[in-house]
């Protein structure tokens, strides 16, 4: 009789067990309109070279979008160094729209871990001014350099 009565109880707090993870889930949000205003956003946010030799010119495309509901007017692109150039074909992105940011980083004569930056300037009234970081560690003659 013992035996039975645990068996019992068991069944039941196994029961309350499934019926308390049978939840119904949270109502999935409604998908949000985009923000008011253009919105600038870069993928990747920045990038390692890894190690490189003397005199190279090192590349790398990033991503920019306008994640806004207005038109995004990329102002400026400027770098920290005359070492480092940043590209883009338009400067105008539509809601929605990403093109791609070309950085170029020349290794020159440098030694060691070498950190440059593009600054690109927008109509982004929350981001007016983004940071780009680029770096490389280089290396003279060291054979699994780029």
């Amino acid at each position: 009789m013992k035996k039975s009565r645990f068996s019992v109880v068991i069944a039941a707090v196994a029961c309350a067990a499934a019926l308390g993870a049978q939840q119904t889930p949270p109502a999935s949000p409604k998908p949000s309109a985009a923000p008011v205003g253009p919105r600038i956003a870069i993928e990747p946010a920045s990038f390692d070279f890894g190690t490189a030799l003397p005199h190279k010119t090192l590349n790398k495309d990033f991503v920019i979008k306008n994640f806004g509901g207005a038109e995004l007017v990329i102002e400026s692109i400027s770098t920290t160094c005359g070492c480092t150039i940043g590209q883009m074909e338009t400067r105008n992105l539509k809601p929605g729209v990403a093109v791609p940011l070309r950085v170029s980083l020349e290794t020159r004569s440098y030694s060691g871990i070498v950190q440059r930056s593009v600054l690109i300037r927008s109509n982004d009234p929350t981001k007016a001014l983004l940071e780009v970081k680029v770096q490389a560690n280089v290396q003279p003659g060291t054979p699994e350099a780029k």
